[in-house]
């Protein structure tokens, strides 16, 4: 395990219950929001997550998730700034896509990519519409820290159910609900948010604003077995190398619940 894995943990993932403003549910409004926030100080603000690390405390490298993809078509869903389509293709994926709701974002993947002597097409859209992707092409489909910024979770696991050939398989990770609801406060945990609660809030950060929605797990459960999958693994173990590269408080938290999910399931 590399000792310095040299990413910043998503913010998403790291950052504590703060002050949230509960906003009404407006797809339109939610995406403009977000994609101002990814166009301009997304990546300062809130940090970036890229294969091989899912989120904090969890790698691809210990859970081996993906296998072999050599000759393999991935599409990725939210690409960012394309760090975990090199990760793929220099494992020699035969075709590399990405999709994200920001322009700006996917010039930066262009460019990365590009300086590592690797090609991929883009498409910018939200994850939810319509918007040219072949369907019944992909032997992945994945996401990494990405999805659970859709505004309409069953539809696109749906979508992506439609992208993937029969028997691919998807695989995404997302900050871990029961995180969300708790915080480190006076040597303890404390719950400070209902587990239960779904609700799209907005949070103000330091130069930006962005939108959110803490899902249940049973909520992705359920949204995947109506879209067709079948979930064949599901991690929320903290890695134990990974914890103890950090010594800080929220490393400590990281010991007693998990703070990121990562789930594989496959297209029946």
């Amino acid at each position: 395990m590399d000792k310095n894995p040299g990413y910043r943990t998503n913010i998403i993932g790291a950052g504590e219950v703060g002050c949230a403003i509960t906003v009404d549910m407006d797809r339109n409004s939610i995406h403009k929001t977000n994609k101002i926030l990814w166009d301009t100080k997304g990546n300062e603000i809130i940090g970036t997550t890229a294969l091989p690390f899912y989120g904090a405390f969890v790698s691809e490298e210990k859970c081996q998730l993906f296998g072999n993809v050599s000759g393999k078509k991935m599409l990725e869903i939210g690409c960012g700034t394309g760090h975990s389509l090199q990760y793929q293709g220099e494992r020699k994926a035969s075709e590399l896509w990405g999709m994200d709701i920001s322009e700006k974002q996917i010039e930066k993947a262009k460019q990365h990519l590009t300086a590592c002597g690797l090609t991929a097409k883009f498409i910018c859209s939200p994850m939810e519409e319509e918007c040219g992707i072949p369907v019944d092409y992909f032997d992945f489909v994945y996401s990494v820290y990405a999805i659970g910024w859709t505004t309409d979770l069953e539809g696109t696991f749906c979508r992506i159910a439609s992208y993937l050939k029969k028997d691919g398989v998807f695989i995404f990770s997302w900050s871990h609900p029961i995180h969300k609801c708790v915080v480190a406060e006076n040597n303890m945990l404390a719950f400070k948010k209902c587990y239960f609660d779904e609700s799209w809030y907005s949070v103000s950060l330091e130069e930006g604003t962005l939108a959110l929605s803490d899902r249940k797990l049973s909520t992705y459960v359920n949204a995947l077995s109506k879209a067709g999958f079948v979930i064949e693994q599901m991690i929320e173990q903290s890695d134990e190398e990974i914890m103890q590269l950090r010594d800080d408080d929220f490393a400590k938290k990281a010991e007693m619940l998990p703070v990121t999910f990562v789930i594989k399931a496959r297209k029946l």
